[in-house]
């Protein structure tokens, strides 16, 4: 590798802008897949496989989510080794990223039958729903090994700050995902069946594709691949712990959407379909926030990697600069255009007033949860993971107790706003716990100290 040059802050604004543009695009592309499969299945003479599909997509977004770690652990760990300039090291977490999305992607396709049972009792579809969505999922589950290897090589590719290939590989996967939607199921008069096909498909061409990408970046790298790293369990040691800790994090956030999104259903269909408008806002928000949170992992880590604590500063504030700025947008956007995008969402004039009673919290919720989107950035990418797990529980902690204070205490009517304020409460503590952790390292740990004369192996685990 290149001997790498200080930099300052400007460049470290340019750096982080130009890793994120690319992961914004990237991101748009993603509900324009979802409409088109809502679209095709929804032309369909029966209602009931757009139930399905609905219901099985689900499945797979809670399922495939819950292993993002592939994507985020690798990222993190490998932008420090680029810090480093360790070719190996690099080539190595590749190795060891990709047996390890394959052997898990295999265990899901192993237990598919009890793990898809699980899934869909849990979403309490209707009879009709639930079978076409398990027939959906036995054939989606197969392309369980190519999802996480490709978060995986996304990871890799971003952990050498290169976001360009998120682009490329997503743009790709939803490409071929529509035009075999449309070729299966309007061309060849498919159902569900062949959504899920197109799917699979989209899976491991994309797969392909990255590994094609994959092999080209492998011939600018030195160094080689060690037996020893990628066939001995004890060699996986860190990553594991890295893995774990984000897995287990993941989990927790799982648990708060779920909880949220079932304490809405308890208040009936009107209040369950206003909270998923008013959380398409904070869809929307994440899009960009997301881009600048992961170009953040990349150049973070790269920073770690070096020990140079100047340019470690200067990237934090470069992605705090532009991740404020879009969250005080989308608040502004928000505050004066919230009806109008409720209106463009939905056109049930019930669901309409219901989510306007609650959208001066989503005002407000960029804001605050900005802190989240930045802060698990920066801790990704000094794989500081297990203050980033800490956070998502101590936010638990207060958010089960808001809600079951502020429903007991709330007037008729108002129990959904009791629930907005738990769910708000939830950001607020996450973000504040990430911002003592982040300072708190920052005086400790990320900073220069007399006594260091080499790079630490690990920082903040």
């Amino acid at each position: 590798m290149a001997t790498l040059h200080s930099e300052t802050p400007a460049t470290a604004r340019r750096r982080i802008w130009t890793l994120a543009w690319p992961i914004i695009l990237s991101n748009i592309t993603v509900p324009l897949l979802g409409l088109v499969d809502t679209a095709v299945v929804g032309h369909l003479p029966d209602s009931r496989y757009l139930a399905g599909v609905t219901l099985g997509a689900t499945l797979f977004s809670f399922l495939f989510w819950g292993f993002g770690f592939l994507r985020m652990g690798t990222t993190g760990l490998t932008s420090q080794a680029v810090g480093r300039e360790s070719d190996s090291e690099v080539r190595n977490l590749l190795g060891q990223s990709l047996l390890l999305a394959m052997g898990i992607g295999a265990l899901l396709i192993l237990f598919s039958q009890p793990l898809i049972t699980l899934g869909l009792w849990l979403l309490d579809g209707s009879e009709i729903a639930t079978n076409i969505a398990a027939e959906y999922a036995q054939i989606r589950i197969l392309s369980a090994p190519a999802v996480l290897a490709n978060y995986a090589i996304l990871g890799w590719f971003l952990g050498q700050q290169n976001s360009r290939v998120t682009l490329a590989i997503l743009m790709l996967t939803n490409s071929v995902n529509i035009a075999l939607d449309l070729l299966f199921v309007v061309g060849l008069g498919m159902t569900s069946d062949g959504v899920a096909w197109a799917t699979v498909i989209a899976d491991y061409t994309a797969f392909i594709f990255g590994i094609w990408l994959v092999l080209r970046q492998l011939k600018r790298l030195e160094g080689r691949f060690m037996r020893e790293r990628l066939l001995r369990l004890a060699a996986y040691g860190e990553l594991f712990q890295v893995n774990a800790n984000l897995f287990v994090r993941t989990l927790g956030l799982l648990f708060a959407m779920a909880f949220f999104t079932s304490r809405g259903a308890v208040q009936g269909d009107t209040v369950l379909a206003a909270n998923a408008v008013l959380l398409q806002f904070i869809m929307l928000t994440s899009y960009a926030l997301d881009g600048f949170a992961h170009a953040a992992e990349a150049t973070i880590g790269r920073t770690v990697g070096r020990r140079r604590w100047d340019e470690f500063g200067h990237a934090v504030r470069a992605a705090a600069w532009f991740s404020l700025a879009t969250a005080g947008t989308a608040a502004l956007a928000f505050a004066l255009g919230g009806h109008y995008l409720i209106a463009l969402l939905t056109g049930l004039p019930e669901v309409r007033a219901t989510a306007g009673t609650y959208l001066p919290w989503m005002v407000a919720m960029p804001l605050i949860a900005v802190w989240s989107y930045l802060f698990d950035g920066v801790f990704i990418g000094a794989t500081a993971i297990r203050e980033m797990r800490n956070s998502i529980f101590i936010a638990l902690a207060s958010y089960l107790p808001v809600w079951w204070l502020a429903s007991a205490v709330a007037p008729p009517g108002y129990e959904n706003h009791a629930l907005w304020l738990a769910f708000l409460t939830f950001s607020v503590v996450r973000s504040a716990v990430l911002v003592s952790y982040y300072w708190h390292h920052r005086r400790t740990r990320w900073c220069y100290r007399p006594d260091e004369e080499a790079p630490p192996a690990a920082i903040g685990r």
